[in-house]
């Protein structure tokens, strides 16, 4: 999927989702918020000038977001997204309201409507991953400059013996049958079983960098 795909599918199909900010003193706080817009640009919500959130927003302007669909675990589709966030003022709320009518009830004047602060989440990095499929699937993406942090699990071809420890406790099946041995990292649940029983400890964690996937 294309990150604007990924993006638009968390505002339109998921909606509503739990957001992660940091407080004054340090600590994680999280709060439930609509996201309002998505486009190639990344994802837009808003919140009011009176809420700790915004004064959190204003004061980190990072954000950490999850969201999740699926009647139950096994039919699920999660996608996180972590990135900086700006402030637009009230750019965009009128789009905003037209396309989320109910915000309407909540805000039914535009007098009542002064308070309200749009932010632009326009860069960052996430991770879609869908259970509804088996193996699960899982796919990295970057937009706006924030490049794809792809994690996990690697073995390197140089230290490994072909041997079927890791194969054996692999609960999706994906490593290669050849040797040496390769995980395919879009079906791995980093679950670390690999790790563990690698007699030769070829099998290493990582964090690498893909490029933006749009």
């Amino acid at each position: 999927m294309t990150t604007t795909e990924i993006l638009t599918m968390l505002q339109r199909d998921i909606h509503t989702a739990v957001f992660a900010t940091v407080d004054e003193q340090g600590l994680p706080q999280t709060c439930v918020i609509d996201l309002m817009l998505a486009d190639e640009n990344g994802l837009y919500f808003l919140t009011a000038k009176g809420k700790a959130f915004y004064d959190r927003l204003m004061a980190r302007r990072f954000v950490a977001i999850s969201g999740m669909k699926g009647e139950d675990t096994l039919s699920s589709i999660a996608i996180s997204v972590r990135g900086r966030v700006r402030p637009i003022g009230r750019e965009r709320l009128a789009e905003i309201f037209e396309k989320n009518p109910y915000m309407a009830k909540i805000y039914s004047t535009e007098k009542s409507r002064e308070a309200l602060v749009v932010f632009h989440l326009d860069q960052g990095e996430g991770e879609y991953f869908d259970l509804s499929q088996l193996p699960p699937f899982r796919q990295s993406f970057g937009f706006g400059g924030g490049n794809a942090q792809q994690s996990g699990y690697r073995i390197r071809v140089e230290k490994c013996i072909g041997c079927q420890g890791c194969l054996s406790v692999c609960p999706t099946g994906c490593i290669s049958r050849t040797v040496p041995r390769v995980i395919d990292e879009s079906h791995c649940l980093h679950c670390g079983n690999c790790l563990n029983i690698c007699p030769v400890g070829a099998v290493e964690r990582h964090t690498g960098e893909q490029g933006e996937n749009r």
